[in-house]
C-alpha cells in the first residue's frame, strides 16, 4: 500500500506541474491578447508633454512676449490687406525700376548710333584696344603682349567683389575670329564712344551691374571691364550674337520651318553639318518663336512624326525633344525639293489661319547639298508677288553644280543664301539670317525695348549662379546710303538680377506665407519662391528647362489654367484656390486657402502676382512708439534684420554700400543721411517690435546666468522672430558647443529671414494652436542636424480669430535630452506600489515619438531617428491611414530630375567641343581625298571611332508623384489592431498634449515585418506615347510680343548672299532681276 501511495502522491504531484504549467502559459497568453492599456499611455504622453512645454515655454520666453504685446493691444491698428491695391502699387514700383533700366540703354543706342554715323570705315585702321582676355598679358620677356596694355582692375564690392574697372569697358572678341580683323577694328573704334555713357548711366543709377554692346560683327563690349579667361581648353566660346538677348531685340517673332536633305548624296559628313546646322539654327530660336523640321527625299518624314502637320513654341524642351531625333536621319533615295516646298508653304499657311503661331515673320530653312530646278512654279502658286515667306538656303559641301539654284530662290523669296562646307562654319553662317530678318525693323527704326525669361547667370564671383534677366535695345545704322539695307550695328543689354526685383516687393505685407511671383508674356515663372532652377546643391548644376518652368507647374492645383490664363493676358483680377504647400525640402505639406491678386507691369512682358494665405494672413497691424526707444532697443548686439529684406535701399549711392540696415536706419531717422530712401512703414514697426521684444534678452540672460538652471545644458538656444524680419538670439552654451553650428545661419536657408519667404519654424508654427509648440527635427544640412530638436511657437497679438502673427519664438535642444526626457516619462505608472505592468523598457512592445507628419523624433533604435514612421512600421502606418489618424496627400513635382541609364555616345558633344570638331574636319579632308574610291563609306567607318557607345546615367527632367501625411487635428487618441497572419497586432497612439507630437505604443508580440512599408519616395510619372504627343501638341495660352515687323517695302531684297567660287548662269540672273523689278516688295 505504502508503494502504492508513493507512486499515487509522484502521479498527483506531476498532474499538478502540468495544470499550473499549463495555467502559467493561459495567464502569459492572456496577457500577449490583452490590448495596450490606453490609460498607461495616456499618462505617458500627458507627463513628456508637461515637461517638453514647460521646458519650451520657459527657455523661449514665449509667456512673457505674449504678454508684452498684449500689453499694446489696445494702441496698435489692425487692418485687412487689400490685396488688389497691394498689387497694383508692387507693379508701379516694378515698373519704375524696369523703366530706369530700358533708358538707361535707350542713351547707349543714341550715343551708338550717333558715333557710328560720324564714323568712316577705314580698311587699314590700326587700333590698340582692351582685349578682354589679353589684358596684363605679357610674354616672356616680360613685355605686355599685343592687345595687352596695362588695364587698371580693383576689386568692386558691388560686383561681388570681382576686380573690375568702373571707368573703362574691355572688348571680348570669339576666339574663332581674328581680333585684328578690318570689320571689328572699325567697330571697336567707333562703340568707344559708349565708355562714356557707361560710366554716366552707372553714376545715374548705381543698381546697374553689368553694361555691354553686341556687335553684328562678332564682338562684344562689356562694362564695368573685367578680365576674360579661357576654358580649360584655351577656348572662349561665348558669341554675343548667339544669345537670346541679341536675337530677341534684332528680330522679330518668326515661324519657322526647317527643311533637311535627305537624299543618297547627303551621306556622310554632310549629314553631320547638315545635322549641325539644324542644331544651330534651334539655337536661334526663343519663346516667341514656332518651328517644325521636315526630312526629304522621295518622300516627306516629319523628325517628330507626332507634329505632323503643325508647329511647336521654340522652348528648350521642345528644341532638345527635336535635337534627340536628329541622330535618326539616315541620307537614302533621291531628293524630290518640290515636295517639300509644298508642304512647307501649306503648313505655314493653314497654321497661321488658325490663329497659332507668331503671327508675324515666316521662314522656310533649306538645308541641301543642291537643287536640280529653281522650283518658280511652287513660289509662284504659294508666295509671290508677296514673298511673305522667306527662303534661307543652306547648301552643304564644297560643290556649286547646283548652288545658282539654290540663290536663286533664296533672291527671289527676300531670304538669303550661304555655303557651309565644314563644321566649323556652321555657326557664322547660320547667323546671317538674323541680319536679314531685322532689316524691317532697322527701316523702321523701331527700337523695341524687349525683356528675356530669367536665366542663370554664373560670372557673379563667389555669389554663384544668379538668376538674371536682361533688358536690351538694338542699334541701327542711320546713314542715308544705307538705309534700305536694313543695315543692324548689333544690340545693347544691361542684366538685372530678380533680386532686384525682390528688393522692392515688402514681405512684410505679404505675411507668413504670403509671396510675389512673375511670369512672361508665355507663362513663363520670372520669380516665384517654388522655383527650383538648380540641382545637386553641392555642385549647384543649373537644370535643362529652368527657364521655362510654366507657372501652371507650380501653381498646379489651378487645374484650369485660370489664374496663369489670366495674368498671360494682363488681366487685373482676383481669384482664390486651396492649395498645398511643401515645407521643410518638400517633406512637409501645409494644406491652406489662397487668394491670389494680379496685374500687369506696364512697359514689359511681364505679369505680377501676389499670394496671401486666408486667415492671420490677411491682416496686419501698425504699432507706434519713439524713435528714441526704438533706436535704444533696436542697437542692442543680439539684435539683426533679415538681409535680404530692404529697409533702407543702400545701393542708390556708393557711400551707403558699407552701411548695415540697422545704421542706415539710425541715419535716416537721425537725419545724418538725407539721400538714403528708406520704407518709412517698415522702419516704424521694427522700431516697435525691437521695444516689445527687448525685454527678453534681460530674461534670457537671467536664466543663462542661473547655475541652476539648464546644468545638463540641454537647451542650446533661445531665439525669436517678428513679422518685420526682426530676430534675436540668445545662447545658452558657448558658440564652439553648439550641436548644430548652421542653425540661424546664412548657410540655414530655411531657417532665416529670406528675400521670398519667413523661417521655417515661423511658418509651421504659424498653423500650430496657439499656446502650443511645434517640435521636429531639421532636415537642412544632413543627417548631422538630427541630433537636434527644434520647438517654436507663435505669438498672437490678441485672442481674435483676426489677430494676426506677429512673432514666433522657439529653442534649440539636444536630441538626446529631449529623447532622455520622453523615456523618463514612460516609465511612469498609476501603481501605488509603484510596479508597473507595462514599460516603454518591455520586449514586447515598441514605443515611438512621432511628428503631425510622421517623422520619429525618438525609437528604441536610434538609428530610426529622422525616417518617416511608415518605412519602419508599414502595417501600423498603414492602419492609421485607414482609421483616418492619418490622411495621405498626394503632391505633384513638376521640376523634378530622374536618373536614367543610357545608351550614349560621344559624337554629340564632340561636334559642339572645337577639339573634336577640328578633329573630324581633318578626317573629312583625308576622307575627301580618297572619295572617288570608297563614295562614302570610309567616312562611315573613319567616323565610328567617335561614337563609342557606353552606358552611363543621366540626369533628365521628369514628372514626379509623391505622398506627404498629416495628421488628424480631431482625433487626439485612437486604439487598433491589425491582422498579420495568425496573429494580431495591437497598438496606441495618443497625442502628446499642447504639441504636435503623438506617442505611438505598438505591439510586438506578432510579427508584421512582411508589410510592405509605406515610404516618401517619388514616383515617375510615365506618359505613354499618345499622351507625350499630346502634351507636344498642347498649346497654352500666350500673349504674343506687341510689336512686328516680317517685311517692309524700301528693303533691297538684293542683299542675299553669295558663295565662293558661284558663277551664276546668265539666264538665272536675267530672270532673277526681272523678277525683283516686277515684284519690288
Amino acid at each position: 500500500m505504502l508503494g502504492n501511495s508513493s507512486i499515487s502522491r509522484v502521479f498527483f504531484g506531476f498532474l499538478f506541474v502540468v495544470w499550473i504549467t499549463f495555467c502559467l502559459t493561459l495567464v502569459d497568453v492572456a496577457r500577449s491578447q490583452q490590448p495596450i492599456p490606453l490609460s498607461v499611455v495616456k499618462l505617458w504622453a500627458s507627463a513628456f508633454g508637461g515637461e517638453i512645454k514647460s521646458i519650451s515655454a520657459k527657455y523661449s520666453g514665449s509667456q512673457l512676449l505674449q504678454k508684452k504685446y498684449k500689453e499694446y493691444e489696445k494702441s496698435v491698428l489692425v487692418e485687412e490687406i487689400d490685396g488688389l491695391r497691394l498689387v497694383k502699387k508692387l507693379a508701379k514700383d516694378m515698373e519704375e525700376m524696369f523703366h530706369k533700366k530700358a533708358e538707361a540703354m535707350r542713351r547707349l543706342v543714341e550715343a551708338a548710333e550717333e558715333a557710328h554715323l560720324q564714323h568712316e570705315d577705314d580698311p587699314e585702321l590700326q587700333y590698340e584696344y582692351f582685349n578682354a582676355v589679353l589684358i596684363n598679358e605679357v610674354d616672356q620677356e616680360g613685355n605686355s603682349v599685343e592687345l595687352g596694355q596695362e588695364f587698371i582692375l580693383q576689386p568692386n564690392d558691388h560686383f561681388n567683389d570681382l576686380s573690375v574697372n568702373i571707368s573703362l569697358s574691355v572688348v571680348q572678341v570669339p576666339t574663332n575670329m581674328y581680333n585684328k580683323d578690318s570689320a571689328i577694328m572699325n567697330g571697336v573704334y567707333w562703340s568707344e564712344a559708349l565708355n562714356k555713357v557707361f560710366v554716366d548711366n552707372f553714376e545715374r543709377d548705381p543698381s546697374l551691374i553689368w553694361q555691354y554692346f553686341g556687335s553684328a560683327k562678332g564682338f562684344f563690349r562689356q562694362y564695368p571691364g573685367i578680365k576674360w579667361k579661357p576654358d580649360e581648353h584655351g577656348v572662349i566660346a561665348f558669341d554675343c550674337r548667339n544669345r537670346k538677348w541679341y536675337i530677341q531685340a534684332a528680330t522679330s517673332p518668326k515661324d519657322v520651318i526647317i527643311l533637311v536633305d535627305v537624299s543618297g548624296s547627303m551621306k556622310g559628313l554632310r549629314l553631320t553639318i547638315a545635322r549641325q546646322t539644324v542644331s544651330s539654327i534651334l539655337d536661334t530660336l526663343g519663346d516667341d518663336d514656332f518651328f517644325n523640321i521636315i526630312a526629304y527625299n522621295e518622300e516627306l518624314h516629319y523628325v517628330e512624326p507626332c507634329l505632323n502637320g503643325t508647329l511647336v513654341q521654340a522652348d528648350r524642351t521642345n528644341k532638345d525633344h527635336f535635337r534627340e531625333h536628329l541622330d535618326k536621319l539616315f541620307a537614302k533615295g533621291i531628293g524630290m525639293l518640290n515636295i517639300a516646298l509644298t508642304e512647307a508653304f501649306t503648313l505655314l499657311n493653314d497654321y497661321n489661319r488658325t490663329g497659332q503661331g507668331s503671327i508675324c515673320s515666316q521662314a522656310i530653312m533649306l538645308i541641301t547639298d543642291g537643287a536640280v530646278d529653281t522650283y518658280d512654279a511652287v513660289f509662284a502658286k504659294y508666295n509671290w508677288p508677296d514673298r511673305k515667306v522667306r527662303i534661307f538656303a543652306y547648301l552643304i559641301g564644297r560643290e556649286t553644280a547646283f548652288a545658282d539654284n539654290l540663290k536663286w530662290m533664296a533672291c527671289a523669296n527676300k531670304g538669303y543664301f550661304t555655303q557651309i562646307s565644314t563644321l566649323a562654319d556652321v555657326q557664322e553662317n547660320v547667323m546671317e539670317y538674323l541680319h536679314v530678318l531685322s532689316r524691317p525693323k532697322v527701316i523702321d527704326q523701331e527700337h523695341d525695348t524687349i525683356w528675356t525669361e530669367a536665366y542663370i547667370d554664373s560670372t557673379f564671383g563667389n555669389m554663384g549662379p544668379v538668376l538674371m534677366t536682361t533688358v536690351a535695345m538694338p542699334v541701327f545704322s542711320t546713314k542715308n546710303e544705307t538705309r534700305n539695307k536694313g543695315i543692324l550695328l548689333g544690340v545693347v543689354g544691361t542684366d538685372v538680377p530678380v533680386q532686384e526685383l525682390l528688393k522692392t516687393i515688402p514681405k512684410y505685407k505679404l505675411g507668413i506665407h504670403g509671396y510675389a511671383f512673375a511670369i512672361t508674356n508665355n507663362g513663363y515663372i520670372l520669380t516665384h519662391p517654388d522655383l527650383r532652377p538648380l540641382y545637386e546643391t553641392g555642385k549647384k548644376r543649373r537644370k535643362p528647362n529652368y527657364s521655362s518652368v510654366d507657372l501652371s507647374e507650380v501653381e498646379w492645383e489651378d487645374k484650369d489654367d485660370f489664374l496663369r490664363n489670366a495674368m498671360v493676358n494682363r488681366v487685373t483680377g482676383t481669384f482664390d484656390m486651396e492649395v498645398k504647400k511643401t515645407v521643410d525640402k518638400g517633406k512637409r505639406v501645409l494644406v491652406m486657402t489662397n487668394d491670389y491678386y494680379y496685374t500687369d507691369i506696364k512697359g514689359t512682358p511681364f505679369s505680377l502676382g501676389v499670394a496671401l494665405s486666408r486667415g492671420h494672413g490677411q491682416y496686419s497691424f501698425r504699432g507706434n512708439v519713439t524713435v528714441e526707444e526704438g533706436l535704444h532697443d533696436l542697437e542692442h548686439p543680439e539684435v539683426a534684420l533679415a538681409d535680404e529684406w530692404t529697409y533702407c535701399n543702400t545701393d542708390l549711392h556708393p557711400e551707403h554700400r558699407y552701411l548695415t540696415q540697422i545704421e542706415a536706419i539710425k541715419r535716416y531717422l537721425t537725419g545724418k543721411e538725407p539721400l538714403l530712401q528708406c520704407d518709412k512703414e517698415l522702419i516704424q514697426e521694427v522700431l516697435f517690435d525691437a521695444v516689445v521684444t527687448a525685454p527678453l534678452e534681460a530674461y534670457w540672460t537671467s536664466l543663462a546666468l542661473n547655475k541652476s538652471e539648464n546644468s545638463d545644458k540641454g537647451v542650446e538656444i533661445a531665439f525669436l522672430g517678428t513679422r518685420t524680419g526682426l530676430s534675436r538670439i540668445n545662447l545658452f552654451v558657448v558658440p564652439e558647443q553648439l550641436t548644430n553650428q548652421d542653425f540661424l545661419t546664412a548657410e540655414d536657408k530655411e531657417g532665416v529671414f529670406n528675400a521670398d519667404h519667413f523661417p521655417l519654424w515661423y511658418k509651421r508654427a504659424a498653423e500650430q494652436i496657439p499656446g502650443t509648440f511645434i517640435y521636429s527635427l531639421p532636415f537642412s544640412s544632413g543627417t548631422e542636424n538630427k541630433s537636434v530638436v527644434l520647438a517654436s511657437t507663435a505669438i498672437q497679438l490678441s485672442d481674435d480669430r483676426k489677430s494676426p502673427i506677429v512673432a514666433a519664438v522657439g529653442i534649440q535642444m539636444k536630441l538626446d535630452f529631449f529623447q532622455r526626457k520622453f523615456w523618463t516619462a514612460s516609465r511612469q505608472c498609476a501603481a501605488l506600489d509603484g510596479k508597473c505592468p507595462t514599460s516603454c523598457d518591455d520586449d514586447n512592445i515598441s514605443c515611438y515619438l512621432i511628428d503631425n507628419n510622421g517623422f520619429i523624433l525618438v525609437s528604441e533604435d536610434f538609428s530610426q531617428t529622422g525616417i518617416f514612421f511608415g518605412e519602419v512600421e508599414g502595417a501600423v502606418m498603414n492602419k492609421l491611414l485607414q482609421m483616418g489618424s492619418f490622411k495621405r496627400v498626394t503632391l505633384y513635382d513638376y521640376q523634378a530630375i530622374c536618373k536614367i541609364y543610357a545608351e550614349s555616345s560621344d559624337s554629340a558633344h564632340s561636334l559642339l567641343d572645337p577639339y573634336f570638331a577640328t578633329f573630324a574636319a581633318v578626317k573629312w579632308i583625308l576622307t575627301e581625298l580618297v572619295i572617288f574610291l570608297v563614295e562614302f563609306n570610309l567616312y562611315s567607318w573613319w567616323y565610328s571611332d567617335l561614337t563609342v557607345k557606353a552606358q552611363r546615367a543621366m540626369l533628365v527632367p521628369c514628372d514626379t508623384e509623391y505622398p506627404a501625411f498629416v495628421s488628424e487635428r480631431t482625433i487626439k487618441e485612437t486604439t487598433g489592431s491589425l491582422h498579420c497572419g495568425d496573429c494580431t497586432k495591437s497598438f496606441v497612439i495618443q497625442q502628446i498634449p499642447s504639441s504636435n507630437l503623438f506617442m505611438v505604443v505598438v505591439d510586438q508580440e506578432c510579427d508584421c515585418t512582411s508589410a510592405t512599408p509605406i515610404t516618401m519616395e517619388p514616383i515617375e510619372i510615365m506618359y505613354n506615347e499618345s499622351l507625350k504627343c499630346e502634351r507636344l501638341k498642347l498649346q497654352k495660352d500666350r500673349r504674343r510680343p506687341d510689336s512686328c515687323h516680317p517685311f517692309h517695302p524700301e528693303e533691297n531684297s538684293r542683299e542675299c548672299g553669295g558663295a565662293l567660287g558661284l558663277h551664276p548662269r546668265l539666264p538665272v540672273v536675267l530672270l532673277l532681276s526681272l523678277l525683283l523689278t516686277l515684284f519690288p516688295r
